[in-house]
């Protein structure tokens, strides 16, 4: 099976309608405040109408509140909830939703061996270059060899680029690659181009 693709930090229901329309796998929306990539409860509506129900739809936070879930849950509606900070898995389990898990890989970070086995729930894991205690989303990347085979499912993020994709997944094979800063002109606006560009070199397609 090839590997999926997953785009990340959308705030404009626009981009969301092109990357959908190019064939991505999954859409991420960013509930985090303080993010550059943060979507109000007010603006979720918006992007869940520009996201075709066959395509996951992410709601990514950092250490929320279960109120603050709970009420991204009712304006999103996602398929898939992801978080980002030290919640535990009983706290990200609680929603009655699948999720996945991010762990950091920068400098700091632990032995992914051990810190695997606190998520027995998680559908996944995505891996990021961030360290730990930093947001994710900034384009940071990770030594690609040399990781354990881990339990679940992985999400390859951190510093991928049109230009590296292809490298990561030939050195990873990853269930997923999930991008955010290298398809971007500006955070949060992302680059028709770019869009184009990463999932063409994901797939390796070479026209």
């Amino acid at each position: 099976m090839s590997v999926r693709i997953k785009f990340c930090g959308f705030t404009r229901a626009e981009d969301a309608a092109l990357a959908a329309g190019l064939g991505v796998h999954a859409i991420g929306v960013v509930h985090v405040p303080g993010s550059k990539r943060h979507v109000p409860l007010e603006a979720m509506p918006a992007l869940r109408a520009a996201v075709p129900k066959h395509i996951d739809l992410v709601a990514l936070f950092v250490n929320p509140d279960a109120d603050t879930v709970r009420a991204t849950i009712t304006q999103l509606q996602p398929n898939l909830l992801q978080f980002h900070g030290d919640e535990a898995d009983a706290f990200c389990a609680q929603f009655g939703m699948p999720f996945i898990k991010a762990m950091a890989m920068g400098k700091g970070a632990g032995d992914i061996s051990l810190r695997q086995k606190n998520y027995p729930s998680a559908q996944a894991f995505v891996l990021d270059g961030h360290a730990p205690g930093q947001l994710g989303g900034q384009g940071e990347g990770f030594a690609w060899n040399d990781l354990p085979a881990l339990e679940k499912p992985v999400y390859l993020a951190g510093g991928l680029t049109p230009e590296n994709v292809a490298e990561a997944i030939a050195t990873m094979k990853p269930y997923a690659v999930d991008v955010s800063s290298g398809i971007e002109s500006t955070p949060g606006v992302k680059d028709e181009m770019k869009m184009r560009d990463f999932i063409r070199a994901a797939r390796g397609d070479e026209r």
